[in-house]
């Protein structure tokens, strides 16, 4: 007698949604705080946006304030500041991650050659510290450091009979002090993501490249650069997502209002600052905050868009 073979149902062998639900409860209970923090804190802000459109008044509340298009993208167009507040914020980070990640990535590898272990707790604290110290602090460390009549380098060089330049009235130096600054408080941080992934190499291929007679050089460019060139480009992606945004607390309190500074540091958050001090409309905030939220959104898509292009394992999405 032929048997029949009646077809499988589509959904035979799957679990359904609420099957699946019941059967993840618990991981999807450990993840329930994190959503809701990312739903609080993350999404419901974005319903503000409509401020940049809005003449906010404190009375009528967010909803009820009247509309005025793109009046408050004004203040940044007819000021004639946009391109070269734009360019300075864009430049000094481009500065910030290219340079960054080399220092870093080189601090990652000292570290993790030095053989000494006293020696690596005391190094790798001593660049690590600066992290923890706030602007405030650093930009007085530099005044005292740099100021003209008072400085210390000022009268050590002023001692061996050189002139020195006040920078506090020249504005050349200070983009290449601004990236050194940086460089100083944030390496030590940075560094340790990539000592992480160094952590992380297997040791078998350092062995095999000794059993075949590589050089520590040659381990470092054949092993451990390479290995570390996926976590460089998830931090380049990550960096992306910030780079039309300066670092207020630095420039605020480096740069501050004096004029003459501001031919070369000045940039958009310091810019709608001053301009915000000045003028109560919360509109103001909310258009450049919109505006600069559109360039880093652009510009991470392009450059994940870049990095799918050429390796497409190491993307964000």
């Amino acid at each position: 007698m032929k048997r029949t073979v009646r077809p499988a149902h589509p959904w035979e062998g799957r679990h359904t949604f609420w099957e699946n639900l019941r059967r993840n409860r618990m991981y999807l209970l450990l993840l329930l705080p994190a959503v809701i923090y990312v739903i609080i804190f993350s999404y419901i802000p974005m319903g503000g946006i409509i401020m940049a459109f809005k003449k906010y008044n404190y009375a009528q509340g967010l909803f009820a304030s009247p509309w005025v298009g793109m009046k408050n993208f004004d203040f940044l167009l007819v000021s004639g500041k946009l391109w070269p507040l734009t360019r300075n914020t864009l430049l000094y980070n481009i500065a910030f991650i290219v340079i960054g990640m080399v220092m870093e990535v080189g601090f990652a590898v000292i570290i993790n050659e030095m053989r000494c272990k006293w020696f690596k707790k005391v190094f790798q604290s001593f660049i690590f510290l600066p992290y923890f110290i706030s602007w405030v602090i650093a930009s007085a460390v530099v005044q005292t450091m740099l100021d003209y009549d008072t400085g210390m380098i000022a009268r050590l060089v002023k001692g061996i009979g050189i002139d020195m330049v006040n920078v506090y009235t020249n504005a050349t130096p200070w983009p290449f002090l601004l990236v050194m600054l940086r460089m100083w408080k944030g390496v030590g941080y940075g560094s340790i993501v990539y000592l992480s992934a160094i952590a992380n190499i297997d040791t078998e291929m350092y062995e095999a490249a000794e059993v075949d007679g590589a050089n520590s050089w040659q381990k470092l460019f054949k092993i451990t650069i390479p290995s570390l060139v996926p976590t460089m480009i998830i931090m380049f992606l990550l960096a992306c997502g910030q780079i039309f945004r300066g670092d207020f607390g630095m420039f605020y309190q480096l740069i501050g209002n004096n004029g003459v500074l501001l031919e070369v540091g000045d940039i958009l958050d310091l810019y709608i600052y001053r301009a915000m001090a000045g003028n109560a409309n919360l509109g103001y905030g909310a258009a450049a905050g919109l505006y600069q939220s559109v360039l880093c959104f652009i510009t991470i898509l392009l450059s994940n868009f870049i990095v799918k292009k050429i390796q497409p394992d190491y993307t964000l999405f």
